[in-house]
């Protein structure tokens, strides 16, 4: 007997082996229709999977996250039967799953171009049709190889080639169609769908390697049903509204060029939103009972030695030689060894040098130091976006050391805090994300035990809902990781809270306790908004570049409907701006709905629009961005209610 516990702890008893397509048959005709796959013993695999000893085993239908990834997984293989088909003599090399979708990377003379796109769509649809079984065998080494090579499928010999002595050769046939793949794979084609787009070309060198061969990507998407493919669609319809660099240029808020790759030149405009965010957040920083500390940019390697970054994010540093001082005749010169200098990646070495400057007591803790620290990381040319992917990069960093004793209620007090920022900010739906420990790590596992028992403790102190990550914390302990929702659905990982062991034990930083003895304090690493450019770019995008008044560059612009009104609109301005607003004029000679149809563009929050019939009375017509119609209100009130409503939260 074959004994199935399912995830509701039932048991189903079968008298021989049973596959995971009768498994699914015998509890229901709809799960049947529905399934996609199995998981037995927590591993994904065919339906047509023998089961043939006791096992704990789930039926995969498109409601999983397993689910879609198959779908996407098929749709890659579906897409390269099609091309194939269409354009023979084309080879097919790697198609993974992505994000939301999936790629192809191509071997083909001829360019594809988006007008193909079409034609592979509807050859992928009647493959759908056609309902090809998917069929999984396993092929000799030699076999496969011998195959490849006589197909004229040289990437898929060389794959093979570089597989170790003894991995089993997996091939997935789907009508006359067959690929190398290590599976798992839908029971056929028709399981798929049709809730699929080709969405982009790119190019892609073979093994991602510049020296080696140029191939053709293709980008696609692939959803459960029409409905998700329709709502994905529009929302990069959406994004592409909302791109922080197209939203940056109108609003003239920043700009990016090629001699300084990875780093932002802001604007009077950009600065400002720059400006007030940091405000707030010190604000806040100083209400939660931090210090604010300044440390250098350059850093002798030996910090980063004795750290362990120095190992870890050695090539992601910019690194200098540090010069031989030399008389004022002569030119400074490098010995044959010089001493190396790096440009900060991160502040945590940096903060533990100003606490040992100091003998610290237990009484001194927790001592919570912040920094808005300007750092430097060489992230790759292709991988740099906007404000969201940099090289120079300011977080608003802080570092928290404390007893061991009181990191569940300094990691709650943080929680707390970076909800309340998140609300002030606009964000109010959050997942939390406990990272644990990676494969390359600095620290003993018992240290590592203590450190990821000791955040789980807190992260429930605190009620909140949260999701383990294996693998994924930092290299010298285990986080949190806060992932907030913006407006048009996507999701952005800014505040992480770290635990960390090991840092103080490295960099030897103590403090005296009540037994007079030296020990070790706890560091928790954190940050809420991450770095700043990049959450001024998510801010962007999320309002759609409709800043809260508070934010807003320019809060408010004051438009004459003729020239006789400039001296009052001079006048409604310094009312404004004595009232602490971010004011600008507009007394051109133009009609004012081309000035309002200007400034709306712009984003400005509000334009108060003067003419002589409002100098009489003392008043000003109000438009708010987005709205139809205007507000007459007296010069006073309206000062007073924009102020108001300028004010930073907490104010």
């Amino acid at each position: 007997m074959v004994a199935i516990t399912l995830p509701d702890g039932n048991v189903r008893s079968f008298p021989g082996s049973v596959t995971g397509a009768a498994l699914a048959a015998d509890i229901g005709p709809g799960l049947a229709k529905a399934a996609l796959a199995i998981r037995l013993n927590g591993e994904i695999t065919d339906l047509a999977t023998e089961i043939s000893e006791d096992a704990n085993v789930s039926i995969v239908t498109a409601q999983d996250d397993d689910g879609i990834e198959l779908l996407r997984h098929d749709a890659a293989h579906v897409m390269a039967e099609a091309v194939q088909e269409l354009f023979p003599n084309t080879q097919v090399t790697i198609g993974p799953v992505i994000e939301n979708g999936f790629f192809y990377d191509f071997a083909r003379d001829k360019p594809f171009s988006l007008d193909d796109f079409e034609k592979i769509e509807r050859r992928m649809a009647e493959i759908v049709d056609r309902d090809e079984e998917i069929v999984r065998e396993v092929w000799g080494r030699d076999e496969a190889i011998q195959y490849f090579n006589d197909a004229g499928e040289e990437y898929k010999a060389e794959i093979i080639e570089g597989l170790p002595q003894g991995e089993e050769i997996r091939i997935y046939k789907q009508g006359n169609w067959l690929d190398l793949c290590r599976g798992p794979h839908l029971p056929s084609t028709g399981k798929l769908g049709k809730a699929f787009k080709l969405m982009k070309l790119a190019g892609a060198y073979w093994r991602g390697d510049h020296r080696n061969e140029m191939l053709q990507r293709i980008y696609g998407t692939c959803w459960a049903s029409e409905k998700q493919l329709k709502a994905h669609l529009l929302m990069i319809e959406e994004a592409e509204k909302r791109d922080h660099r197209k939203l940056g240029r109108e609003m003239d808020l920043f700009h990016m060029q090629e001699e300084a790759q990875g780093s932002v030149f802001w604007h009077p405009k950009g600065y400002t939103i720059w400006l007030a965010l940091e405000s707030y957040i010190r604000k806040r920083l100083v209400g939660a009972g931090y210090v604010e500390v300044k440390t250098p940019q350059l850093l002798d390697s030996t910090f980063w030695e004795q750290s362990g970054h120095w190992s870890k994010f050695r090539e992601n540093m910019f690194v200098v030689p540090d010069e031989i001082p030399s008389t004022d005749d002569e030119a400074p010169v490098l010995s044959n060894n010089p001493k190396l200098m790096a440009i900060k990646p991160m502040n945590c070495p940096a903060h533990v040098q100003i606490y040992k400057n100091d003998i610290r007591s237990y009484r001194d803790l927790p001592l919570r130091m912040a920094e808005f620290g300007c750092c430097h990381r060489n992230e790759p040319h292709g991988a740099l976006h906007g404000l969201m992917r940099v090289r120079q990069m300011t977080q608003d960093d802080a570092h928290i050391f404390c007893q061991e004793s009181q990191v569940t209620e300094e990691t709650t007090a943080f929680c707390a805090l970076l909800e309340s920022v998140y609300q002030d900010l606009g964000f109010d739906e959050l997942e939390v994300k406990l990272a644990t420990r990676p494969e390359v790590r600095a620290g003993e596992d018992a240290t590592w035990d203590r450190a990821e028992a000791a955040l789980e403790a807190a992260v429930q102190a605190a009620n909140l809902d949260y999701e383990i990550t294996p693998g994924e914390g930092a290299f010298y302990g285990p986080k949190l990781e806060f992932h907030l929702k913006d407006a048009i659905g996507r999701t952005w990982q800014c505040g992480t809270i770290q635990l960390d062991f090991v840092l103080p034990e490295r960099l030897d930083a103590s403090y005296v306790g009540p037994d007079g003895n030296k020990h070790r304090p706890v560091m928790l690493h954190r940050a809420i908004l991450g770095s700043l450019e990049r959450f001024i770019g998510i801010l962007i995008e999320n309002y759609a570049g409709k800043l809260p008044l508070w934010l807003a560059p320019v809060q408010v612009v004051v438009a004459t409907i003729t020239s006789d009104a400039d001296a009052y609109g001079t006048e409604v301005a310094q009312a404004l701006e004595a009232k602490g607003l971010r004011v600008e004029t507009d007394f051109r000679n133009e009609k004012i709905n081309y000035k309002v149809r200007e400034h709306s563009r712009a984003k400005v929050p509000a334009i108060a629009v003067v003419g002589l019939k409002e100098a009489e009375v003392q008043s000003v017509a109000l438009r708010r961005l987005g709205g139809k119609t205007q507000e007459i209100l007296a010069l006073t009130v309206a000062a007073d209610t924009l102020a108001s409503e300028a004010a930073m939260p907490g104010s």
